[in-house]
């Protein structure tokens, strides 16, 4: 899939995504007034941080798909690993938010203040929530794992999050309807829970997207398939000063390598030519691979060459 029609996907999924999110906002906070739910009302304000992070990964996706420029010779995909550490921090805040409520109705539960009873419309409210968003999560994972964007995978598990926290005003909301006056408890407590759900994949998210904006390098592993790229080629004597990096959804390669000393330049540069389409064909296109050549010199002392 070309950078067009990826910018393409991306934006017309993330749009699917928003106008749901609209739909829910609107539907929980009616829900959660008429219903006398503050447990909806709650879960419509984090649908509502939905929304900003798919207006988030709108703006930044874009940026990312421009080509390079004067200012931005690798071209602009760091856009969507920082967009992606806002929609980390988002969702951060939100389950820092249902913590906080939560533990304050199960204090004042604890003190004796009693909950308030709500209605069955809130209810029907997360039901719906939960199926609406969990499909979303599906849905935008699966886009984001095929055309490679870290952004849409994370706003993915922020509609997931919203699943999750609907889950706990479902379970709340019906314990407070069924159960009685002391259960009503459920509602913070199953909030609680949840928030700390929502800190884990927060981590997750975001803990990847600040390595590679600290220009942290590649995985072990995909550095071992770079070095046995390198290796396959027969003509390869050592290399050594290996260097790798994420730039977005591509990868930035350097590394130097050493040939026979009696080998002509056009047949020295076209031995890095077969390493740095073998590495693409294993990457991606777009990666940025840069290949230093360098004499072997069978006495030197190669000490420092891998091999």
């Amino acid at each position: 899939m070309n950078a067009k029609n990826r910018i393409k996907t991306i934006r017309n999924t993330t749009l699917i995504g928003s106008f749901s999110n609209l739909i829910l906002i609107i539907g929980k906070i009616v829900a959660g007034v008429v219903g006398n739910s503050s447990a909806m009302i709650a879960d419509g304000i984090h649908s509502l941080s939905d929304l900003v992070t798919d207006i988030v990964v709108l703006i930044f996706i874009k940026i990312s798909g421009k080509k390079e420029d004067q200012s931005h010779q690798y071209g602009h995909g760091k856009y969507e690993t920082f967009a992606t550490m806002i929609i980390s921090f988002a969702l951060m805040i939100v389950g820092a938010g249902i913590l906080w409520g939560s533990s304050k109705k199960v204090l004042d539960s604890i003190n004796g203040i009693i909950i308030e009873q709500p209605a069955c419309i809130a209810l029907y409210a997360a039901l719906i929530s939960i199926i609406v968003k969990e499909f979303l999560y599906h849905y935008t994972k699966n886009i984001g794992k095929k055309v490679n964007s870290q952004a849409m995978i994370a706003n993915a598990w922020h509609h997931r999050s919203d699943a999750f926290s609907s889950i706990g005003t479902a379970l709340g909301v019906s314990g407070a309807i069924f159960l009685g006056e002391k259960w009503r408890v459920l509602d913070p407590i199953a909030g609680m829970i949840v928030s700390l759900f929502i800190f884990k994949v927060a981590w997750d998210i975001a803990n990847p997207s600040i390595k590679e904006l600290l220009e942290s390098s590649l995985s072990e592993d995909k550095e071992n398939k770079v070095k046995a790229i390198i290796k396959a080629n027969s003509r390869v004597k050592g290399f050594h000063n290996l260097k790798t990096r994420k730039i977005g959804n591509i990868v930035a390669i350097e590394v130097h390598i050493k040939v026979d000393k009696n080998l002509t330049v056009e047949y020295s540069h076209q031995i890095a030519t077969e390493i740095e389409n073998s590495i693409k064909d294993e990457f991606g296109d777009g990666s940025h691979i840069g290949i230093h050549i360098e004499p072997y010199y069978e006495s030197t002392n190669n000490k420092n060459i891998i091999s």
